[in-house]
């Protein structure tokens, strides 16, 4: 439960979540130097430094406190003060408010609670100035004030400690970060090279950094060649398969149409329709082999799709458009490919569409929208699978097709990183089918 929590906070990238692997040591390490050396150490040298001072105040205030003449006592005074380092005046009035130093004077507290708690008779401590400590004491001749320099009494500069440890923390902190995100650049171009793959375009990859970054590297190149060395072997075959399987049906419609009209149009029919389920078959398997990436304009990627409708006499319209309309990278007969599918999916049970595309930072939204029925909800995810045919009660010979139109736009989709979403058209009310690619 309290990891779940703390997963909310923690940074999402790699580099965040390293910087801060980096940093919470280093802060940690400092704090716990800072608690422990600064505060014991410091301070058992203050206790110590006070105690050896406080012994020479008592012995100065002492022979202040004596008897006698009060010129006589000062003369002494000063005679005993000046081998102790100390320097003697007499105000005309006594000082018993305490002056405490600044913020970042770490050992003041605790010379002024020694020094009173070994000399009571100090009336008031003085650490105004940073290089001298001034106490007042209260005598039969008149106050007396005992100026010596601070560093009796504490160790010089003890902020230099926490200046040191800042500035060479900071330092060690960026000097790992630079070694890190070294070692992290190898990773991000795999990822980089990974995701490119995955949108079907092939970028130059080598493996580089640690041992277990080259490993998965190489573990990715070779996935990558088995894959590119399947596909090429599907693209044979199925030339193979076209060519060995188009021949036979060219000399039945050859031999057909020799015999007698009336006779041949049933098995001209049927040999039409083989043709028609070899080429959906074929489509479907070749998907975008063979399809490279060329700089497409998405608008006029439609306007082409539209222009060969027009010609055909379909009822195809141009709706909205959005967004940069600028070339990028696509595989353009795969996209022609879709839309066309998606177009005669609509037509097929509806009497018009319309055709959109919108394009943003990290996308590009090809919108096909009609007027038919429509798929429920319950059904759209299934309506992507491969020969499946929703209205079991439409005749094939009907024009239905045989159940690959979507599932052909879906593969085409994820070819390209993408998704085919299905929906409901606001604007026509039917089926409204979303091919989005990723950019």
């Amino acid at each position: 439960m309290f990891f779940g929590w703390l997963k909310q906070y923690m940074p999402r990238g790699l580099y965040g979540r390293a910087l801060l692997i980096l940093i919470l040591p280093v802060v940690t390490l400092q704090l716990l130097v800072s608690v422990v050396f600064i505060q014991r150490h410091f301070e058992g040298v203050t206790r110590q430094m006070t105690r050896a001072v406080a012994i020479d105040l008592s012995f100065v205030i002492e022979t202040a406190q004596q008897p006698g003449p009060t010129e006589k006592i000062r003369r002494d005074v000063q005679s005993i003060a000046t081998p102790l380092a100390f320097d003697v005046h007499w105000p005309a009035a006594l000082v018993t408010q305490d002056a405490a130093g600044a913020w970042s004077d770490f050992t003041g507290p605790s010379v002024r609670r020694y020094l009173t708690a070994q000399v009571p008779e100090i009336a008031a401590v003085s650490l105004a100035d940073r290089r001298r400590v001034s106490v007042w004491v209260e005598t039969p001749h008149g106050p007396l004030a005992l100026d010596f320099a601070r560093s009796r009494v504490s160790a010089s500069n003890p902020h230099q400690l926490l200046v040191i440890m800042v500035v060479l923390g900071a330092l060690m902190t960026t000097i790992a970060y630079f070694f890190l995100r070294n070692q992290l650049r190898p990773i991000k171009r795999m990822a980089a090279a990974a995701a490119a793959y995955g949108k079907g375009r092939v970028t130059n990859y080598s493996p580089s950094g640690a041992v277990e970054v080259r490993a998965a590297g190489m573990a990715f190149l070779d996935m990558r060649n088995r894959l590119e060395k399947q596909t090429q072997s599907r693209t044979m075959m199925l030339s193979g398969v076209s060519h060995d399987l188009r021949t036979p049906l060219t000399r039945l419609r050859l031999g057909l149409s020799l015999l007698d009209e009336a006779e041949a149009a049933p098995l001209i029919r049927d040999v039409d329709e083989m043709q028609h389920l070899l080429d959906a078959f074929l489509d479907f398997a070749r998907a975008d082999a063979g399809d490279d990436l060329v700089p497409t304009v998405p608008r006029d990627c439609v306007q082409e799709v539209l222009d060969d409708a027009t010609r055909m006499g379909q009822p195809v319209t141009l709706s909205a458009v959005s967004g940069p309309q600028e070339a990028m990278p696509l595989r353009k007969l795969a996209i022609r490919r879709a839309l066309v599918n998606l177009i005669g999916n609509a037509l097929r049970y509806g009497d018009a569409a319309q055709v959109g595309v919108h394009v943003t930072d990290r996308a590009v939204r090809f919108v096909v929208e009609d007027d038919g029925p429509g798929i429920p909800p319950d059904r759209r995810d299934e309506a992507l699978h491969p020969f499946t045919r929703l209205d079991e009660a439409r005749n094939q010979d009907a024009g239905s097709g045989v159940g690959l139109g979507l599932a052909i736009v879906a593969d085409i989709a994820r070819s390209h990183g993408g998704v085919l979403r299905l929906g409901e058209s606001e604007a026509m009310g039917g089926l409204k089918a979303e091919l989005v690619l990723a950019r």
